[in-house]
């Protein structure tokens, strides 16, 4: 089984920080790779929509020129035109057919013209070139109109523009002009572009994995310290290990400091538990000798005894019912602290509660005198569970009544201090040592262990009332003088409400 569990611990998964880191770096990465395409796709449109304008003005320019002619386009007149040179500088070019780039200085509309990747082309009526701008030929594509259309010639790709040339004056077509403006400046930069992009996207993952690394190793730091001390706290369940505390104000500072209070609840569970078993099987050890003593007695010869017999099964029942208290007291304690579990919401009267069982304790004991101070002018609400406050209550008058001597008075008062009630509850019997003032809460203390057995209980009564009132927020004290009395005084919590401020 242990091997099972190494196998399993080595075969998990990654972390959650490099997930997180993974996931977040993917995160920008499609992030990025969206906004890259669509940055991408928008300047090769705006770059093709840029050369496509420019490729129709200069072809518009052209036509607009030669339609100024009144006769079939010829080589002269279209150079004359578009140069809008005189008939002497026309010489030096009549025999010629393409623009050399002596020209380019002449116009600047011929700098158009001279671009390497610009080529134009001028037809007469019949389809025959007239005049091109590069040395090779190339036949009408077509007499239809056309603008700017993508196409590939000669291995090159480019936009082609074919507009037919009416005379401005016969208002009759002399001619066509071709023109073809090859894309490759505009491939390379988008070529080049790509590889930018890619580029910087490379380097963006690269920073992003990094940054996300560091992020989620920051962030999660906590979240690995707690799982930390958890692994901790299950190879060694007796360690007092306690999550660190996180001061970042967040959820994770809130997760450590509720898994420190259940961690600690468990633990006091826990030593409440194993204080149970410890006192149980402590105090169980004496009635349960008590009655195997007696037994054996009534094994080996008592049984033939009445006398014998019917002593031996008296105090047997006696320890059987002491042993019975002493389990019930003992859940009780135990429940005690845990009262925030199942009566946490739980309210009930003051004066109501109070002046039952005072009342009922006038009935139990006639031969003693009850008297009530009762200094409460209306009713206050407690937060405190009802059966809780009268199990307090009963416990200290119980006392009281138990370790009284021969003055048989006891005094109750109620009173309010602050936000909180307060009950004293005063007997005039033995009190108590100052000594042992401190030591009357502890569980099985008795301060005369002799007494304690003729007048009954197991010493737990104290325990668990002072344990019910600190699971309610309360408290109790004591005063006590010896030979003269004792007094206990108990604070419950009021809550503040309409009827309670009057």
């Amino acid at each position: 089984m242990i091997l099972k569990k190494k196998q399993q611990q080595e075969l998990k998964g990654p972390s959650l920080t490099i997930k997180w880191a993974l996931a977040s770096s993917f995160f920008i990465f499609v992030i990025f790779t969206v906004f890259a395409v669509t940055t991408y796709k928008a300047a090769v449109n705006l770059l093709v929509e840029k050369e496509r304008k420019q490729s129709e003005e200069t072809t518009y320019q052209i036509v607009s020129r030669l339609a100024n002619l009144d006769e079939n386009l010829t080589l002269v007149s279209v150079y004359r035109n578009l140069t809008n040179s005189s008939n002497t500088q026309s010489r030096l070019y009549d025999r010629t057919s393409t623009i050399s780039g002596n020209l380019m200085s002449i116009d600047p509309f011929i700098a158009e013209l001279g671009q390497t990747n610009f080529r134009l082309y001028v037809y007469n009526p019949d389809y025959h070139l007239v005049f091109r701008t590069k040395a090779a030929s190339l036949s009408l594509q077509s007499v239809e109109p056309t603008n700017s259309r993508l196409t590939t010639i000669n291995g090159k790709t480019g936009l082609l523009s074919i507009q037919p040339v009416i005379s401005k004056q016969t208002r009759e077509k002399i001619g066509y002009v071709q023109t073809f403006y090859a894309l490759t400046s505009f491939y390379e930069i988008k070529r080049n572009l790509l590889m930018i992009l890619i580029a910087v996207e490379l380097v963006s993952l690269i920073l992003s994995s990094i940054l996300a690394f560091l992020l989620s190793s920051y962030y999660l730091k906590p979240l690995k310290m707690l799982r930390d001390t958890m692994d901790s706290i299950r190879k060694d369940p007796q360690s007092d290990i306690h999550a660190p505390v996180i001061d970042t104000r967040d959820e994770l500072a809130d997760l450590s400091e509720i898994f420190n209070e259940m961690l600690d609840r468990m633990r006091t569970y826990i030593e409440q538990q194993e204080q149970f078993v410890e006192d149980v099987s402590h105090e169980l050890r004496t009635p349960v000798a008590i009655i195997e003593g007696h037994l054996s007695m009534l094994n080996r010869w008592g049984k033939d005894d009445p006398e014998i017999l019917e002593e031996s099964l008296t105090a047997s029942m006696q320890e059987i019912k002491r042993m019975k208290d002493l389990v019930q007291e003992m859940l009780d304690l135990s429940r005690a602290k845990q009262v925030d579990i199942y009566y946490g919401n739980e309210t009930c009267n003051a004066k109501e509660v109070v002046n039952q069982v005072f009342n009922n304790f006038k009935i139990l004991y006639p031969d003693f005198m009850f008297v009530m101070d009762d200094d409460l002018p209306r009713e206050k609400t407690l937060q405190i569970y009802r059966n809780h406050f009268e199990q307090i209550l009963i416990i200290i008058l119980d006392n009281a009544v138990k370790y009284s001597l021969a003055r048989k008075e006891i005094h109750v008062s109620i009173s309010t201090n602050m936000k909180e009630l307060e009950i004293a509850i005063q007997d005039f019997g033995e009190g108590i040592p100052a000594e042992d003032l401190q030591k009357v809460f502890n569980r099985f203390y008795r301060v005369d262990k002799a007494r304690a057995r003729t007048k009954g209980g197991n010493g737990l009564g104290l325990s668990i009332a002072q344990q019910l009132l600190e699971s309610y927020k309360g408290r109790i004290t004591v005063e006590s003088s010896l030979g003269q009395g004792t007094i206990f005084r108990i604070y419950v919590p009021i809550i503040e409400s309409q009827q309670n401020s009057y």
